[in-house]
């Protein structure tokens, strides 16, 4: 894939974008299953591991769908 800009309709849209929906997605469903399990409990500081779980995520999906080695 890339990072190459996407256009749609005229409009050129960033992939680090696109990534961060895709991030925002998954980090909802890992927070989910976390909190169904009892490790969600041992959650500190809720909003702090939120944002270290999206960071995280992104940064992988950045790198996994980057095209370096």
């Amino acid at each position: 894939m890339g990072l190459h800009e996407f256009g749609w309709g005229g409009v050129y849209i960033s992939p680090l974008f696109i990534y961060a929906l895709l991030a925002l997605g998954l980090t909802a469903l890992l927070r989910l299953l976390l909190q169904a399990t009892p490790l969600g409990r041992q959650i500190w500081h809720e909003a702090l591991f939120d944002c270290a779980l999206f960071v995280l995520i992104l940064c992988g999906i950045t790198w996994a769908l980057s095209g370096t080695p």
